[in-house]
Order: structure tokens, then sequence, then C-alpha cells
């Protein structure tokens, strides 16, 4: 019974292997996303005499954005590969090429900055709409700045809870000693 037991165990703890399939799925959309970027910011050089003031704020903020998607991927592949699969080999990263933040992406701090991300997203997109206010109901501007709202309002209180959490476990540890 006992062998029965360490081979669910096994099977169960290699199965995190599976979710490399998944990381490499988000570096090849992350490829293609840089494509759309590259193809984005080619229309907005191209245009640089002839958008106006309004158009061109928009077309940055429509950088912006893809940016802080970008990077938001790329949080979730590093900090999700190293706390879900495996440790980065920190003997063959050399000081140029380190990480600095590899190893302290736990995934409280990880949901806390995602959530911040997503802020920050919608509040680029939410501006955007108010930039362009003429060509939007009422009611769908009201619905989106209310989703926006919930947004923040959950980013908010994951950090509250973040950080009751961390005071907890620093209370346990004062406990034990």
């Amino acid at each position: 019974m006992k062998s029965l037991e360490l081979l669910v165990e096994r099977i169960i703890l290699s199965s995190r292997w599976l979710l490399v399939v998944f990381y490499l799925g988000l570096v090849a959309s992350l490829a293609v996303y840089a494509v759309s970027f590259c193809y984005k910011f080619i229309k907005v050089a191209g245009g640089v005499f002839t958008l106006g003031e309004d158009e061109m704020i928009l077309a940055m903020l429509g950088l912006i954005d893809a940016a802080l998607v970008a990077s938001l991927i790329v949080m979730v592949m590093i900090s999700g590969y190293e706390n879900f699969v495996s440790r980065f080999d920190e003997a063959e990263n050399d000081a140029e090429n380190e990480v600095s933040f590899l190893g302290k992406l736990d995934s409280g701090s990880l949901k806390i900055k995602v959530a911040s991300s997503i802020v920050a997203i919608s509040s680029i997109h939410l501006l955007q709409v108010f930039l362009n206010v003429d060509q939007y109901e009422d009611g769908k501007i009201m619905w989106l700045t209310l989703i926006h709202i919930a947004f923040v309002v959950s980013a908010v209180m994951l950090g509250f809870l973040e950080k009751l959490m961390s005071s907890t476990k620093k209370n346990d540890l004062k406990d034990k000693d």
C-alpha cells in the first residue's frame, strides 16, 4: 500500500511539469504580441506628422497598454515557473543576466502585482474611453467605470489581505521563538 501511495505522490509532483506547456504558450503569445506592438508602433511613427494631439495621446496610451500587458505575461511566466515548476539555475546566470526579482515573487505578492497591472491596464482603457467620450453611450461608460472600480477595490482588498497575512506570519514566527 505504501508503494502505491509513493507512486501517486510522484505522479502528482511530476504533473507540475505539465505547466511548462502553458508557460511556453505564453512565450509564444508574447512573441505574437511583440509583432502586434511593432505594427502599432510603425503606424504611430508613420502618422507622427498627421495625427492630432488627441489621436497621438490615444496611440501612446495604446502602446503603454501593450507594454503593461507584455510585462504582466512575463511576470506570470517567470514567477509561475519559479513557484510551481522549478527554480531557475542561478549558477548559470551571470551578474548581467540575473533577474533581481527571481525567488522574491511568492503567490501573494504575485496576486498583488497582477491586480495592480490589471488596474493600470483598466485605467488606460478608461482614459482612452474618456478621451473619445463622444463615441460611447453613457450606459457603456458607466459600466466601464463600475468595472474599473471593481478592479480597484479588488486590488486594495488583495493588498490588505496580503498585509494581514504577512503580519500574522510574523506574529507566528515570534511566538515560536
